[in-house]
């Protein structure tokens, strides 16, 4: 099991500060990084370096489709490219130019979705996206990471710098909870167990994991145990992990910042299935669209508290006991 540090805190360092840090350490470890905005630097903080590199920053305007074709162009040369936008416009806007440009032709391109689901809160449903994971998860050999906190980040943005096909990174801006201890060691297709129990797994990713925490801790007080597992990579996935906590628990409920249709919960559901059926319920965005609010206000409305993961746990461990 991880060591963790979760407390609930505000964290250490914000997503946009160890952005910005992580991409110069790659400028100067590799001159072949390029980092490519679709003109939101001031959103992530990212200015600075197009002043103080220009060699290696570069700013496409607000045209993502073109943004993706310039990227792959250049990797096609032997860079190594960084591209951000808001996760609806890195993914859904130009999704046929990922498919295409990047996964089917072949290049290396990391993507930086920034401020998924209900992170976009006040920018409203046009810019609130709850299927970019579903719709990357389509793409042949491509990686999706779910962020959960800024270590997690920091490190398999370096770890992903050779890493062929597209890889796709969905994260907060800020606010997100420092839960791993600086030694952590994170790898493409592992997740990482951060508590153990016996009577449900709860599988949560992104943002949602610091809840599945805090449900956790308030199960136990009612005499429930669960499993909490962080999945890292929502693809390639951790397929022995799951089936190893669906055998222990007999019980899993997913937890995810993203539709339940095609994102963790479909994942898992489709894993658990073919490897070890058991009970599974899927804690997400059921069938609807974005809406403006802030974050507490959005997190009532589609139902992604810790007093629903308390719920769903209940009644999940209530029915796997009458089976």
């Amino acid at each position: 099991m991880e060591h963790i540090i979760y407390t609930g805190d505000k964290p250490v360092k914000e997503i946009f500060e160890v952005f910005s840090e992580t991409l110069e350490e790659l400028f100067h470890e590799d001159s072949s990084v390029v980092y490519i905005d679709a003109d939101l630097m001031a959103s992530m903080r990212t200015k600075d370096l197009w002043e103080k590199y220009p060699k290696n920053v570069f700013n496409t305007g607000i045209q993502e489709a073109n943004m993706v074709g310039v990227a792959g162009g250049m990797n096609l040369t032997g860079l190594k490219p960084y591209i951000h936008s808001f996760a609806p416009f890195a993914v859904r806007r130009c999704f046929d130019q990922i498919y295409v440009t990047v996964g089917y032709a072949h290049k290396s391109v990391r993507i930086i979705g920034s401020e998924p689901g209900i992170c976009a809160t006040d920018n409203g449903g046009t810019h609130m996206t709850f299927e970019d994971m579903a719709l990357m998860r389509t793409i042949p050999e491509a990686c999706v990471i779910d962020i959960s906190d800024a270590g997690m980040f920091r490190q398999l943005l370096k770890k992903t710098k050779d890493r062929r096909g597209v890889t796709y990174f969905r994260t907060p801006r800020r606010g997100l909870p420092d839960i791993y201890a600086p030694e952590t060691v994170f790898e493409i297709g592992k997740g990482k167990i951060l508590r153990e129990g016996h009577d449900a797994a709860v599988i949560a990713s992104g943002i949602m994991v610091s809840s599945a925490l805090q449900a956790a801790e308030l199960l136990h007080e009612e005499g429930i145990e669960v499993s909490v597992i962080d999945p890292v990579t929502v693809k390639p996935l951790d397929y022995d992990l799951i089936e190893m906590f669906a055998r222990k628990t007999k019980a899993i409920v997913t937890v995810e910042n993203h539709s339940i249709t095609g994102g963790l919960g479909s994942a898992v559901a489709e894993t658990v299935s073919e490897r070890y059926p058991v009970p599974v319920e899927r804690i997400g965005v059921y069938d609807r669209f974005g809406q403006v609010g802030n974050e507490a206000f959005l997190r009532e409305q589609y139902l992604l508290t810790t007093e629903e993961i308390v719920n769903r746990v209940k009644n999940l461990v209530k029915r796997k006991n009458e089976i």
